[in-house]
């Protein structure tokens, strides 16, 4: 018995059963329940194969696996240099044992997910203990947008190196700081947020030169692929050049697209497109629910917690499956924000400066698209949000109930290739 009790407790056991828990239900989604709907016309048939862990961004780096990087002066074309290196090169090392890409790369992306989620969970119970541990990597885990840590993605990897990185510097091993970090800006462009974060804390902490040789040292990563488009295509800033065929000429924070995005979720995407109450329904269903939540909030005493708790539970699902993903979508991109505020004196400070500097990236591209998507990479939110459920247990199991549902529905969308970030 004590042997079992041992077990249970251990920490690494508990990040595994988040990683398989989590992981199987994309799977067995994806590959057993996603084929069973009909084709749609604007996405295709899911199977079960491979292929269903494969759509959109896998093609870039199925590309850059098979034929190499690609880029030219016209940039309002596609071109596989927008994407970084380091993905695709670790699933080439893994097909020299004979695996086809697909499968490298989801053995690729899942294996640095899970370690990923086992570098925070240790690091977070050494601050704060196994309570915070433990919500953080289920909520790193369960996070609906967890699923592009198993598809053919860059988000496990990127978790890995980052949150290497950041636990690296904050303890002071600043030559694995700088190696991580490194890494990071191999992986994708939004790693260079660690750049501000570490020279920030260099500054305010005192550190001495090797933290500030250390914070230079990341930029490593993207300045060897600047070096390397120099060469290839005598552009160094190839990479931000071929960007602009997804997101156009469009920079700065986008007002126009958050606007649109808050009037859909308020009068409904058919009134806002027409300019007038064309459908009364939908926002006479919206005031219904956010009334019906002011009046739980005015009358909580009188309910009881448990009452009140439901009722608001109920009717966020409601107001979810009146307005979509757009709900979703700003709640996580700018409740994190505030949660990130909110949490400013409880986490390292390497990790508030971090999770800023990756907000200013992410409002700043000039688009919406995959904010949300960029904004769950932000391990800085997922060890705020493990203090914040540790203090509140009973609404973060709530909370992993509604991100189970999202994963379930975002892993039919993505096997069948429809948008989902």
């Amino acid at each position: 018995m004590n042997i079992r009790k041992k077990f249970l407790a251990n920490g690494l056991f508990f990040v595994m059963a988040m990683w398989l828990s989590s992981r199987l239900l994309i799977a067995i989604t994806m590959l057993l329940i996603a084929p069973l709907f009909p084709t749609s016309s604007a996405g295709v048939a899911a199977t079960f194969s491979w292929d269903v862990f494969y759509a959109w961004d896998s093609f870039w780096y199925e590309r850059i696996v098979t034929s190499g990087y690609d880029f030219s002066s016209q940039v309002k074309e596609m071109h596989a240099v927008a994407f970084f290196p380091l993905f695709s090169l670790l699933s080439r090392i893994i097909m020299f044992i004979g695996l086809p890409f697909k499968v490298a790369g989801i053995l690729v992306n899942n294996g640095a997910f899970l370690a990923a989620l086992i570098i925070l969970y240790f690091w977070v119970q050494e601050l704060y203990g196994t309570s915070t541990a433990r919500w953080a990597t289920a909520t790193l885990a369960w996070c609906p947008y967890s699923l592009y840590g198993t598809v053919i993605y860059t988000e496990g990897l990127f978790l890995l190196c980052t949150t290497s990185a950041l636990r690296a510097f904050d303890k002071k091993q600043y030559i694995w700081a700088a190696f991580w970090g490194a890494l990071s800006t191999a992986t994708r462009l939004p790693g260079v947020a660690l750049i501000p974060a570490f020279m920030f804390v260099s500054w305010k902490e005192r550190r001495g030169i090797k933290a500030y040789i250390a914070s230079l040292t990341v930029g490593l990563g993207i300045s060897l692929y600047s070096l390397y488009c120099q060469i290839k295509f005598g552009d160094a800033l190839a990479f931000i050049h071929a960007q602009k065929a997804w997101r156009g000429d469009a920079t700065g924070f986008a007002w126009e697209g958050w606007w649109k995005m808050l009037m859909q979720i308020t009068v409904g995407p058919t009134n806002f497109k027409s300019g007038y109450i064309q459908d009364p329904l939908y926002p006479l269903l919206f005031l219904i629910i956010i009334g019906n939540g002011c009046l739980l909030w005015r009358f909580r005493l009188y309910l009881g917690m448990i009452k009140f708790r439901y009722g608001l539970y109920f009717l966020w699902l409601l107001l979810w499956l009146l307005t979509g993903d757009e709900l979703v979508k700003i709640a996580l991109v700018f409740g994190g924000i505030y949660l990130l505020w909110l949490s400013r004196a409880k986490i390292p400070l390497v990790t508030v400066a971090y999770g800023f500097s990756s907000f200013a990236l992410i409002l700043n591209t000039g688009i919406t698209a995959s904010a949300e998507r960029y904004t769950y990479g932000i391990i800085s939110l997922s060890m705020a949000f493990g203090l914040l459920l540790a203090r509140y247990p009973r609404w973060g199991y709530l909370i992993m109930y509604f991100f189970g549902i999202l994963m379930f529905t975002f892993s039919i969308r993505f096997a069948r290739d429809l948008w989902v970030a």
